[in-house]
């Protein structure tokens, strides 16, 4: 892949760290922030509890964004950013623009959803 496609990747990349990253502080504090609200007598800890438990879930999915966007990251620093992780050929632009943390091609994503029985896209 050419030095501006990389560019261009980096930058997708970076922005989606950005908002991730935002994303996690906020959902976090408006969840605790209303539970706090909430649980004003001592009957009402237990939905607190329920929030609070809402707030780390919800940051564990972002924190997992961030993860799979450093990872990507990572690839475009070692040289293999839009090399499929199982194959060794490139991956799409087509796909990278809609998905800049794919580690896979579209052939390879195919067949290891197949393989697992999963509906559901992976990176």
């Amino acid at each position: 892949m050419d030095s501006t496609r990389l560019a261009h990747f980096k930058k997708l990349l970076l922005d989606e760290l950005r908002q991730h990253a935002r994303h996690v502080g906020e959902e976090q504090a408006n969840a605790i922030d209303a539970a706090d609200n909430e649980a004003k007598e001592t009957a009402d800890l237990a939905l607190r509890d329920v929030m609070s438990e809402l707030a780390l879930r919800l940051g564990e999915r972002e924190s997992q964004m961030i993860a799979d966007i450093d990872q990507a990251l990572l690839r475009i620093k070692e040289g293999s950013y839009g090399v499929c992780g199982r194959c060794n050929r490139p991956i799409e632009d087509r796909r990278l623009e809609a998905m800049p943390t794919a580690r896979y091609d579209s052939a390879c994503q195919s067949s290891i959803e197949n393989e697992k029985g999963d509906l559901r896209p992976t990176l």
